[in-house]
């Protein structure tokens, strides 16, 4: 025991020696507790675990004027706790001492400026932020973003001098035209949701919100007629369903470019989507809840940060953010629906998940060709797809032939088909959507597959996979289809280049590995091929059926070879 606690300070001594825990003050100034509790507060802060660093800092607030770093974990912690005021009034308390000297502090004083709209403030302390705007990749980009939308507000004008920082600046230009209410604006959010290098998307709804402001409501119904429900976001499809429904002042209740705090809200938004991309997911709820705390009516925002914390299995947090989406907004209130079944196929089963949205579904009086679409996914993806059938037929009724999504509709019926051998409809089905849009490299590599399974036209099915192959080189699976062809018709050489690709793109998925142990067999690498084979038995996906194929091979090998 004695050992135990020598070791456990003299850990704590060495760690406090390192410049990342550089003291103020010495040593001796802290007691045992003290020191453990916040030790033990950057250990769960370290491994992610940000409530329980958060309960340790908080009962070690002696700290908090002694030792340089506390102050620092305590406001990320609080932040990402959502506690954004707590960590601003906690700043402003600390700010002429020298441990509140670092970015996340002076961040913190910014918001709050501009938040009372006091610009001079803001732009203070922006100046004084520009001593770390190197410590972090987007910490310039932030701060000069933030420094034309300052002059913006405070001069009503925009300022001249421009930096590049790709989309940041293209949208920020784009708002702070329609803050100042420019004539052009409607063509800056045309140029951005229309550039054919990124999904701008979510700026439609800003622009209908612009639209709705101005009085120009014709204009925005023209737009969201022509946005179908089945091939659009979640923000689009609860927009457009607002304005179908009367409800088309929410739009600007939830947003409006002329609110400053809104437009910063969204700006945030955006860096917390880029942190998101790299899967910094902590980051990306760091800078996600600064811009709830600026726009807090914008519920969509909590969509992302739902999807931060499945992906960090943060399940119990996530069922508490999915609360904000409410019955009152019927896409808000489905998705969070759609999010609360995947927790429960995560956490418990597949069945039950199913279930449990099965049930919710029913409930609902007149569901839209979305909602059907969804259930008939879910469907689909439990191979019940009897029932997904049933939905995608429903759906395709109601489809005239010039509809965008008719052809992705008969693909995924048309896959429904196949799984359960009803190759007719299927080819049928398959062969519609193709016939509306012909290139279409997944349908292409999905009816050419199922021909190669039936040894069913082979020539032609080569034929598909080629042109799949040459829209979609990167795609393991239309690899290892066209692998697989090749191998059908002897061609083991061509063959095995692309599967030995394929199972480098998919290591962990069953059929690819089969499939590659099959052409090292016929290539006599016999040891190599039940190397794969071997793999495909400790799947967790492989079926049961494919379980015995693969049994009887590592015995027997493959006949006639």
């Amino acid at each position: 025991m004695l050992l135990k606690k020598l070791r456990f300070f003299l850990i704590i001594f060495i760690s406090y020696q390192t410049p990342i825990y550089s003291k103020s003050n010495t040593f001796e100034d802290f007691n045992s507790k003290n020191l453990s509790k916040y030790f033990s507060g950057i250990v769960a802060f370290e491994n992610k675990n940000n409530s329980k660093a958060l309960d340790f800092f908080n009962t070690s607030k002696i700290l908090l004027n002694k030792h340089d770093p506390y102050l620092k974990r305590y406001i990320y912690s609080l932040v990402l706790e959502n506690k954004v005021q707590h960590a601003i009034n906690l700043i402003k308390k600390n700010k002429d001492k020298r441990n509140s000297n670092f970015f996340d502090a002076y961040l913190l004083l910014i918001l709050d400026s501009i938040k009372k709209n006091d610009f001079e403030e803001a732009y203070t302390y922006l100046l004084d932020a520009k001593n770390f705007s190197q410590q972090e990749r987007f910490n310039l980009a932030i701060l000069e973003t933030l420094k034309h939308y300052i002059y913006v507000f405070k001069e009503n004008k925009i300022l001249n001098e421009k930096k590049n920082f790709g989309n940041l600046s293209i949208i920020s230009d784009t708002f702070q035209r329609c803050y100042l209410g420019d004539k052009n604006t409607g063509t800056y959010f045309s140029k951005l949701f229309n550039d054919p290098r990124s999904d701008y998307s979510r700026y439609i709804f800003f622009y209908l919100g612009y639209l709705i402001e101005n009085n120009r409501i014709e204009d925005a119904k023209k737009i969201t007629d022509n946005i179908e429900y089945i091939n659009t976001t979640l923000l689009l499809s609860q927009g457009k369903s607002w304005i179908e429904n009367g409800n088309k002042e929410k739009l600007t209740e939830v947003f409006s470019c002329k609110n400053h705090t809104d437009i910063i809200g969204e700006f945030f938004f955006l860096v917390s989507n880029l942190y998101s991309s790299q899967d910094n997911f902590e980051k990306s709820n760091f800078y996600l809840n600064l811009s709830n705390f600026l726009n807090p009516k914008f519920i969509f925002n909590l969509s992302l940060v739902a999807e931060n914390q499945f992906s960090n299995e943060e399940y119990k947090k996530m069922k508490k953010t999915l609360r904000n989406f409410t019955k009152k907004d019927n896409f808000y209130y489905w998705y969070r629906v759609k999010k609360e079944a995947l927790i429960i196929a995560k956490k418990r089963n597949k069945k039950e998940s199913l279930n449990y949205i099965t049930t919710e579904f029913i409930k609902i009086e007149k569901p839209n060709k979305k909602f059907l679409f969804d259930m008939a996914n879910f469907y689909k993806n439990s191979k019940e797809y009897e029932k997904a059938i049933k939905y995608y037929t429903e759906i395709l009724e109601t489809l005239n032939d010039s509809s965008e999504i008719k052809s992705d509709i008969l693909y995924r019926r048309g896959g429904s088909y196949e799984r359960i051998g009803k190759y007719e409809k299927a080819d049928k089905d398959l062969l519609h959507s193709l016939k509306i849009k012909p290139d279409d490299a997944y349908v292409l590599n999905y009816l050419a597959y199922s021909w190669l399974e039936r040894n069913y036209k082979i020539n032609e099915a080569i034929e598909m996979l080629e042109v799949a192959y040459a829209s979609e080189k990167d795609d393991p699976y239309i690899i290892d289809s066209i692998g697989w062809a090749y191998y059908l018709v002897n061609d083991f050489i061509k063959a095995e280049k692309f599967l030995k690709r394929a199972v480098q793109l998919m290591p962990d998925d069953p059929i690819v590995n089969d499939h590659y142990g099959d052409i090292l067999w016929r290539l006599n690498r016999k040891i190599q091929a039940r190397y794969f084979w071997t793999n495909v038995l400790k799947m967790d996906e492989t079926e049961e059926e494919m379980l015995k194929k693969i049994n009887i091979k590592m015995v027997e090998g493959l006949k006639n070879s």
